[in-house]
């Protein structure tokens, strides 16, 4: 269920948000609840923050990587006794870092876990040229 909401922008803004939903092929409307919908997620998760790729937009950490691989990383590290203190270790990201990686996850499981499989289902096709 959606709800009409009434706002009033500056002209010079919204015609920015035109212009950039125009190239996006999308409306005015996309774009408003795109950012409404992201500007909410990075309140709950200060940081995450989302970029364009090849597959969509995702969430990625601010400065590192997606999401996504964070949490594929921990799943994949899931024998050892802290899987997060294990990817710490390695120095490319920080503890606090991976912890909001996962905060995001736990908090949208079904997009992150869509997105690990892609890059699994992507990977065995490779491999297996």
């Amino acid at each position: 269920m959606s709800v009409n909401v009434s706002l009033r922008l500056d002209d010079a803004l919204v015609e920015r948000l035109r212009l950039r939903a125009r190239a996006a092929g999308g409306s005015l409307s996309d774009r408003l609840r795109r950012y409404a919908e992201e500007g909410a997620r990075r309140d709950e998760h200060p940081l995450v923050t989302f970029r364009d790729g090849p597959t969509g937009r995702r969430a990625g950490l601010i400065g590192g990587p997606d999401v996504w691989e964070v949490a594929m990383w921990v799943e994949d590290l899931a024998a050892e006794p802290d899987p997060v203190a294990t990817l710490a270790d390695d120095g490319s990201l920080t503890r606090p870092q991976i912890e909001a990686a996962l905060g995001y996850r736990a908090d949208y499981p079904e997009e992150i876990a869509a997105r690990i499989e892609l890059h699994r289902r992507e990977t065995a096709v490779a491999d297996a040229r």
